[in-house]
């Protein structure tokens, strides 16, 4: 059996949210034609308290898109954005979020940021994802959204070393590309085993 996870569209990452990615919005309906054919739906949501660790405004002398060392490894240091229960947190008005069968919230632990759909990023805490796949016996993955190299790229590597078949729709994502991030993700995702659509 198969899923398609849409990773993160969500309007802080669309364009006029405080994270935007550029073109995040048209990808929405060529991924609700993708749903519609879909055995399984999953929704990925980022979902952080306003004082999240990974917000420069919690590091003082600190910009967005600089960089700083977590317990964890590297952290990309973002605004504010997706907070917990804030419009820019909301799925963009146009997903058909009906389709959903299961919405996986992560980034939701202050200490730690979570880009994977399958793990905070300290790569060991998992957000309960894995178990629903196996559970309803889905093999196959088709991810598509917001970002490429980040989000979706964390994703898909995580759910290829799980030992899922996985696949991302290249047009159906965008990427922040920041510092020549999309073009490493590309390389680390097809290192993994991914297959690039």
């Amino acid at each position: 059996m198969s899923a398609l996870i849409v990773i993160d569209v969500q309007n802080d990452f669309c364009p006029g949210g405080a994270l935007a990615v550029p073109e995040g919005d048209q990808i929405v309906s060529g991924i609700n034609a993708l749903m519609a054919e879909a055995e399984a739906v999953v929704l990925t949501q980022d979902w952080h308290p306003a004082d999240h660790s990974s917000f420069a405004s919690q590091h003082a002398g600190q910009e967005p898109y600089g960089m700083i060392e977590m317990p964890y490894g590297p952290q990309v240091l973002w605004p504010d954005h997706c907070v917990i229960g804030s419009e820019g947190a909301a799925f963009h008005e146009e997903l058909d979020t009906d389709r959903a069968e299961m919405v996986i919230r992560k980034g939701f632990r202050r200490a730690i940021d979570s880009y994977s759909a399958f793990f905070e990023n300290d790569h060991k805490t998992p957000t309960g994802l894995e178990g629903y796949l196996r559970a309803r016996g889905i093999t196959k993955l088709t991810m598509a959204g917001l970002a490429t190299d980040f989000c979706v790229a964390f994703s898909a590597i995580d759910a290829a070393k799980l030992g899922f078949d996985v696949t991302v729709r290249m047009d159906l994502c965008r990427a922040i590309d920041l510092n020549g991030s999309l073009d490493k993700a590309k390389q680390d995702m097809a290192q993994a085993g991914v297959t690039l659509a």
